[in-house]
């Protein structure tokens, strides 16, 4: 809107930087929860299928830790590959951005003026927040109102993966340590507490990502029961044979 104490032109940004970095720490936040998701149950379903095989609590941390440390080492990876490709991505279209502003400056400044034409704003207004933007910083204008991307808070692939790797090996903790617990009680134990973390981290990843909480909740501990389930019968019929 336009400031009549000077004539100027002020508009609330599409992108305002504090909302772009809250949704980003939430969006880290909620990939963290998953991420103890994937570890709670894939380590549950290794060493309860192993207990079912045998009763031998070394063989079980054994498979328990390597489950750990493989699932923490493939969830980082990943998480690297997809990110380093995404931010790859993001330079990509950064550079070809900052090449048209300095090829054809006019048809960028008409090109910004379009997108807030787009937003609804009248013509005369999109263009003179357009050429105020231009004059305050014209890459930082086009490279958010057109793509969308914050120059200055490009994904870090590195932390990427350590958050990820983290967040597995916290997750997969649970089931680790609870299946160490007597030999009667270790595999019912195992399955109310990971049961239960799953029902939190379900409905925390539910909240985070605005979805019901209550619908969300039931599949992921539908999910879980199931591949433990399953793992335990696996690992029971495994156990006879040998």
């Amino acid at each position: 809107m336009r400031d009549e104490t000077n004539g100027s032109v002020a508009l609330a940004h599409p992108a305002e930087p504090h909302t772009t970095r809250s949704g980003t720490r939430l969006n880290w936040l909620r990939a963290g929860v998953l991420g103890a998701n994937d570890g709670i149950v894939s380590v549950a379903g290794i060493v309860i299928g192993v207990a079912a095989a045998t009763s031998n609590s070394t063989a079980i941390l054994t498979a328990g830790v390597a489950g750990l440390a493989a699932g923490a080492v493939s969830m980082a990876l990943g998480e690297y590959v997809s990110v380093s490709t995404q931010r790859d991505s993001e330079r990509a279209l950064l550079d070809t951005e900052r090449r048209e502003l300095a090829e054809q400056p006019e048809a960028e400044l008409a090109e910004l003026a379009a997108i807030y034409r787009a937003k609804g704003l009248s013509a005369s207004t999109a263009q003179a927040v357009a050429e105020e933007l231009t004059a305050a910083d014209a890459f930082a204008a086009h490279a958010e109102a057109e793509l969308g991307i914050d120059p200055d808070d490009l994904t870090n692939p590195v932390h990427a993966a350590l958050s990820s790797a983290l967040s597995f090996t916290l997750g997969a903790l649970l089931p680790l340590l609870a299946i160490l617990t007597p030999q009667a009680i270790r595999v019912p134990l195992t399955m109310g507490a990971v049961l239960a973390a799953l029902a939190l981290t379900g409905g925390v990843g539910a909240y985070l990502g605005q979805a019901p909480v209550a619908r969300a909740t039931v599949r992921v501990l539908a999910g879980g029961a199931l591949a433990m389930m399953t793992t335990y019968a696996i690992g029971h019929l495994v156990g006879i044979a040998i």
